[in-house]
């Protein structure tokens, strides 16, 4: 079922649509090395053929699961002799360091043409050199309306498929199991196809009969990948922007992947200080009881208490004064070194100490009216400097005012 022309090609417009840039780079014959980035079953394989094909190259293709640089180096002297050359080389991204050096030379020099077809984020798995001498394109999922096209192209021009006198009555069933992969599309057709009863010389597909042979579909999630990190990020930024349904959603999708429950739990402990911090100072300790209970039950009852925390936290009032509080904190102390703790506030508990005047005109705080009395607190340097600033939040604007009460214009509060 793979197209045998760029205009057959489904999907990935960007790319090779009447305007997309690789037909514009072929049209110009100016093709450079690439990096083709993206899910699986989206057609890296296929559009690295369609390129050799366009453009006349003998093509060449090598799996980084079991090729080494022995191979590349063959390959690169076949193309010396050959001419123009078009090595694809799947899974680049397993190519260790030593690997992808050997590709150097004759990728700059143009002794070849390199596809490499990768799953993971190229500027964490392809090396700064290969990488500066590669255009990187992005292959997206694709979407229903693409992969309803291929469906119905595979029934009638498929010749095994095409025999089999197939009609799709409903496909979304067929689309919401492939999860925008082509390929396990395919495979899903004909699995479904093979299991379904013949009614009058003809197979009918529907949403029922597919899900009872499929049965639930497994979500791709790469722990250790960019599923991995997409996800988390989803999630954090639907808690940091209150939105309880994405925030679960996200969760749902980690957890259905086989995530950690305990990592999900310490990402919520996180963004109950860094994201709501003191305009909801329960969030941190229902976020805490939350991480314990997780390690204490584990799933699949664990998925409630997440629940419970994560909804807690989205919708709670948001600050990141705290959070932005110790970061300035930090900065300034990189930024003003060792600065002297002002003598006052040195415990003497030697004579010594005593007669060097440590601890001296220090005010205990509780001796006075109210548990407070105006003080220096800081280094002289950094007398008055802001570093908490309270939010906006009912709760913090509480705590605004007893500042500014106590401290006056000391701190602009």
């Amino acid at each position: 079922m793979r197209p045998k022309s760029l205009e057959e090609f489904v999907g990935q417009a960007h790319l090779v649509g009447p305007s997309g840039v690789l037909v514009g780079a072929i049209k110009a014959g100016n093709l450079p090395s690439m990096i083709l980035w993206g899910p699986p079953g989206v057609g890296k394989t296929t559009l690295a053929n369609l390129i050799a094909d366009s453009t006349q190259r003998r093509f060449v293709s090598l799996s980084a699961i079991d090729a080494g640089i022995r191979e590349l180096r063959a390959v690169i002297e076949q193309a010396k002799s050959f001419g123009p050359t078009l090595l694809f080389i799947d899974e680049i991204h397993r190519f260790n360091k030593t690997q992808q050096d050997a590709l150097l030379q004759a990728v700059e020099k143009g002794t070849l043409t390199l596809v490499g077809a990768t799953t993971e984020n190229p500027s964490f798995e392809v090396n700064a050199a290969l990488l500066s001498r590669c255009q990187v394109y992005v292959l997206k999922e694709l979407e229903r309306k693409e992969l309803d096209e291929i469906l119905r192209h595979a029934v009638q021009n498929d010749s095994l498929l095409a025999a089999l006198n197939i009609t799709l009555k409903e496909t979304d069933a067929l689309i919401d199991y492939a999860g925008g992969d082509a390929r396990r599309l395919l495979n899903a057709l004909e699995l479904t196809a093979d299991n379904l009863p013949a009614s009058s010389g003809e197979l009918v597909v529907t949403n029922t009969a597919a899900s009872e042979v499929l049965g639930r579909r497994a979500s791709r999630y790469d722990k250790g990948g960019d599923q991995h990190y997409d996800l988390i990020s989803a999630f954090i930024k639907s808690l940091k922007g209150s939105d309880p349904n994405a925030a679960l959603y996200w969760m749902a999708r980690m957890l259905d992947g086989g995530e950690q429950p305990e990592f999900i739990a310490r990402r919520i402990l996180v963004a109950s200080s860094e994201e709501v911090g003191n305009a909801n100072p329960n969030a941190l300790l229902l976020a805490n009881a939350a991480f314990d209970a997780v390690k204490k039950i584990g799933l699949p009852e664990a998925r409630i208490i997440l629940a419970q925390a994560v909804t807690y936290i989205a919708s709670s009032p948001k600050s990141n004064a705290s959070y932005v509080a110790i970061n300035q904190a930090m900065d300034a102390s990189r930024r003003f070194g060792d600065l002297p703790v002002p003598i006052h506030l040195r415990n003497a508990p030697t004579k010594l100490m005593k007669n060097q005047g440590y601890g001296k005109d220090y005010k205990y705080a509780h001796a006075f009216e109210g548990n407070f009395v105006h003080q220096e607190y800081l280094p002289e340097n950094l007398s008055g400097t802001k570093f908490y600033d309270p939010g906006s939040s009912q709760r913090e604007q509480e705590i605004r005012r007893w500042l500014k009460d106590k401290w006056q214009a000391k701190y602009d509060y």
